[in-house]
C-alpha cells in the first residue's frame, strides 16, 4: 500500500520539474518563516525578513542574468530563483545595509562560480555553497542556516520528502540524514550531552535535511553511480559533524558539501556533453529515434542515462531538461536516444522532435545503475513501451546473455528495437491488448489478458531462477514488481521515469 501510494505522488510530482518543485517548495517556507516571524515564532523581525528574502531573490535573478549575457548564454531564470531562495535561509535575516551586501554579494558569486569555477562546461559545486563560502571567507558576514529551526522542521520535512520521491534518491538522502545525526549526537553525547538529547538536538537544530535534500540532490554535482553518491553522503555527513579550523577555514555546511561536491566531481563526466544530431528516424507510430555524435567520447555503460537540456520558448511546466536511457551501444562510436510523442507532447518533447539535423544540443551528464549483472547471470527483462531503451543498449553490447524479454505495449507499432533483440537471439514475450499477428519474426504474443504471475511463470518457467529488470512509468513498475514476487522472483531491480 505504502509502495503504491509512493508512485502515485511520484507520478503526479513528475508532471511538474524539479526545479519548479523546488521553487514552489522553497517559496512555501519563506511565506510561512515570515508569518512565524510576524507571531513571534521565530525571532526575526517581518520587515527583515522580507527585505533579506527580496535582496536575494532580486541580485540572484539579476546577476544571474547579466552574468549569462556577458558568457553569451542563456540564462535559467529558475535556477537563480531558486540559489537566492537558498541563500535566502542560509543568511541571518537583517536590514542593515553591510549584512543585505554581502547577502547580494554570495548571490552574485554563487552564479559566477557556475562558470569561473567549472570545467568544459560542468559546474564542479552547489553555487549557493560556493557563494556562502566565499562570503565567510572574507568575513563580510557567515552563515547561520536559519532554516534549521524546529518551527519550520515539519515544512522541511514535507519538501524533502517531495524532492526524495521525485528525484528518486531515498538511498542518497536517507544515509546521509542517519549518518549525519548519528554523526552529530555521538559528537554532543561525547561533549557531556545525554544522548537523547543529542540525538533531538541534530534532529532539530542541524541543517540536515534541508542540506541532504535541497543541495547534495542537485544533479549536477552528484556522481553518476549510486554507490559513489552514497560515499559523498557519508563524506559530506561525517563533516558537518565535526568542528575543525584550518587557517582560514572553519568547517561551515557549506564547507563540508563543497568537499563532497569536488569528490564527486572527480568520479563523474569531466565536463559538459557537447552533442551534434546527425539523423533522425521513425521506429514506430509514435516513436522517434534521435542519432547523436558527441565533440568528445562520452563514457557510460549500458543501461544509463544521459540528461539532455534543449532550450526552447516558452517551455512549460516539465521544463528544459529531460533524462533518457541511452539505447546504443558503448562500443557503436555514437549515443541514440528515443523517445514516444504522444498526441498532446510536452514543449520539451515538440522542441526535440522538431530539431533539424546538425542541431547542436548539450548534456549535463551520465549516470545510472540500472546494470546487467556480471558474469552470465540470465535475465529476465520487462519493458513499458519505451522503457525497452536501455534493454536495447545492454543486449547490443552484451549479445551472448541469456535474456527473455517481456515488451508491454499498447499497439504493436511500439515494439522497438526488434533488429537489436533479434540480433542478441532474445527470445521476446509481447503484452498487448490486440491480439497477435503482425508482431516481428519470432516473437510471441502472451494474449490480450493482462500479464499475470501464473501467465508470467508458465511463459518462463525458469523465472526464478533469473535477476528481473523493470523499466517504464513509476505505476508500471511498482505492479511489475509485485507480479513478479508473486511468480517467485527474488531479485529485481527497476527503473522508473516520469515526466515526460
Amino acid at each position: 500500500m505504502i509502495v503504491r501510494a509512493i508512485a502515485g505522488v511520484d507520478e503526479r510530482l513528475g508532471r511538474v520539474t524539479m526545479y519548479r518543485l523546488l521553487t514552489l517548495g522553497l517559496t512555501g517556507i519563506a511565506v510561512i518563516a515570515v508569518v512565524l516571524g510576524a507571531t513571534g515564532t521565530l525571532s526575526f523581525a517581518p520587515g527583515d525578513m522580507l527585505l533579506s528574502l527580496a535582496v536575494a531573490v532580486l541580485a540572484s535573478g539579476l546577476s544571474g542574468w547579466l552574468i549569462a549575457r556577458v558568457f553569451r548564454t542563456q540564462a535559467h531564470l529558475e535556477s537563480t530563483l531558486i540559489t537566492g531562495l537558498i541563500l535566502f535561509f542560509l543568511f541571518w535575516p537583517s536590514s542593515e545595509v553591510q549584512t543585505l551586501g554581502a547577502l547580494a554579494l554570495a548571490a552574485v558569486i554563487a552564479n559566477l562560480s557556475k562558470y569561473l569555477i567549472a570545467w568544459r562546461g560542468r559546474h564542479l559545486v552547489n553555487p549557493a555553497a560556493a557563494g556562502a563560502l566565499v562570503i565567510g571567507l572574507t568575513g563580510l558576514d557567515s552563515t547561520t542556516w536559519w532554516v534549521a529551526d524546529r518551527a519550520l522542521l515539519i515544512l522541511v520535512l514535507l519538501l524533502a520528502v517531495a524532492l526524495v520521491i521525485r528525484t528518486r534518491t531515498f538511498a542518497l538522502v536517507g544515509g546521509f540524514v542517519l549518518v549525519a545525526v548519528l554523526a552529530i549526537s555521538i559528537r554532543l553525547a561525547s561533549e557531556g550531552q545525554a544522548f537523547a538529547p543529542a540525538l533531538w538536538t541534530a534532529i532539530t537544530s542541524y541543517p540536515v535535511l534541508f542540506l541532504g535534500a535541497v543541495m547534495l540532490t542537485e544533479p549536477l554535482t552528484l556522481p553518476p553511480r549510486r554507490w559513489q553518491r552514497l560515499v559523498e553522503a557519508a563524506l559530506v555527513a561525517v563533516l558537518l559533524a565535526i568542528p575543525f579550523t584550518v587557517g582560514p577555514l572553519s568547517n561551515t555546511p557549506e564547507l563540508a558539501l563543497i568537499v563532497g561536491n569536488l569528490l564527486g566531481f572527480a568520479w563523474g563526466q569531466r565536463g559538459g556533453i557537447r552533442l551534434t544530431l546527425i539523423e533522425t528516424r521513425r521506429i514506430g507510430p509514435r516513436t522517434t529515434e534521435l542519432r547523436l555524435r558527441a565533440d568528445r567520447p562520452v563514457r557510460f555503460r549500458p543501461g544509463q542515462y544521459l540528461e539532455l537540456t534543449v532550450p526552447h520558448r516558452r517551455p512549460d511546466s516539465r521544463g528544459s531538461r529531460r533524462v533518457f536511457s541511452i539505447s546504443s551501444a558503448p562500443r557503436a562510436g555514437e549515443l541514440t536516444l528515443a523517445l514516444t510523442v504522444p498526441q498532446r507532447p510536452s514543449s520539451f518533447k515538440r522542441a526535440l522532435a522538431a530539431l533539424p539535423v546538425g542541431a547542436r544540443l548539450r548534456a549535463t551528464g551520465v549516470g545510472g545503475d540500472f546494470l546487467l549483472p556480471a558474469g552470465r547471470r540470465p535475465v529476465l527483462l520487462v519493458a513499458g513501451g519505451i522503457g525497452v531503451t536501455p534493454f536495447a543498449s545492454q543486449l547490443a553490447e552484451d549479445s551472448e546473455r541469456d535474456a527473455v524479454l517481456v515488451h508491454a505495449v499498447s499497439d504493436h507499432g511500439d515494439l522497438a528495437y526488434a533488429d537489436v533483440f533479434r540480433a542478441a537471439g532474445t527470445r521476446v514475450l509481447v503484452a498487448s491488448p490486440t491480439p497477435g499477428g503482425d508482431l516481428p519474426a519470432g516473437y510471441l504474443h502472451l494474449g490480450v489478458d493482462r500479464l499475470t504471475a501464473e501467465s508470467l511463470a508458465e511463459a518462463v518457467p525458469d523465472a526464478e531462477q533469473r535477476v528481473a529488470y523493470v523499466s517504464g512509468p513509476p505505476a508500471m513498475v511498482e505492479h511489475t514488481r509485485a507480479l513478479l514476487r508473486s511468480a517467485g522472483v527474488r531479485r529485481i531491480r527497476t527503473d522508473a521515469f516520469s515526466g515526460y
